[in-house]
């Protein structure tokens, strides 16, 4: 058994329809030194009951229950208590393949510089999936938009370093956020040249309860107010609205004294 343990942190909130598919997902993965933390964020549905039906036929997993207090939370709960190397976070309706785990510790192996480590991904529903069309990584485009998801591995004592996922950020991308503040000051990302996550398509996702401008216009206020240093750095200024615009903005704003 590879001496590499991974944590699989899975927060779970009214999921329980699909937690079986998510932990089988786990369980099949070629990598064999997992733990698996269920967190039960508080659900209104049957989730918990399935928690502990699927911890009786594998007690090795652990499963927690704590009221709701976001995915931040749930997620920060299972890293704490974590005992692997690695983390891999994992929503309750999501999925991964056999590999993935496996060809991500052999990356992070190689190199000792590398932060996070991703692979390519599938979006999905019962009508049927389609590519995820994933940016390349640089700091540069993450400044403006965030190409990967919350799904990608990385060392517990780098998540630990920056406090985790930050619970007072409550209005969406939190996965964006994290990644900022865990690479901004250095470190090397790898996308595996693989599907390794499947990221099921719900109508009550936590992506469109976000999705309106007013979580937007909050979201980058406390982007900005958070790391500015690093949009100074990467886009001339603050990020925008319009994000795809914020360098050429802030350029035009600074060459007219406004900035």
């Amino acid at each position: 058994m590879s001496a590499e343990k991974v944590s699989v942190v899975i927060p779970c909130y009214n999921q329980g329809n699909f937690l079986n598919a998510t932990i089988a997902s786990v369980l099949s993965s070629t990598h064999k030194n997992i733990e698996i933390i269920i967190i039960n964020d508080g659900s209104t549905d049957n989730s918990l009951e399935v928690a502990h039906a699927i911890k009786q036929k594998y007690p090795e997993i652990i499963v927690i229950d704590q009221q709701n207090g976001g995915v931040s939370k749930a997620r920060n709960t299972g890293i704490n208590i974590a005992s692997g190397k690695f983390i891999l976070p994992l929503d309750g309706d999501d999925l991964i393949s056999q590999d993935y785990i496996a060809l991500a510790v052999k990356t992070f192996n190689s190199d000792d510089n590398i932060k996070v480590v991703y692979s390519k991904a599938v979006k999905f529903n019962e009508k049927g999936q389609k590519k995820w069309k994933l940016k390349s990584f640089s700091l540069k485009k993450l400044a403006t938009d965030n190409m990967i998801f919350v799904s990608a591995l990385f060392k517990k004592s780098d998540a630990l370093a920056v406090s985790g996922f930050s619970e007072d950020m409550t209005m969406g991308r939190e996965d964006w956020e994290f990644w900022i503040k865990m690479l901004k000051n250095g470190g090397s990302v790898v996308q595996l040249p693989i599907i390794g996550f499947y990221y099921r398509l719900s109508p009550n996702s936590k992506r469109k309860r976000t999705g309106t401008k007013e979580k937007k216009i909050e979201r980058i206020k406390y982007l900005n107010n958070k790391h500015a240093e690093f949009f100074e750095r990467y886009i001339n200024g603050p990020l925008r609205i319009n994000r795809s615009w914020s360098s050429l903005y802030n350029k035009t704003l600074k060459i007219f004294g406004r900035l």
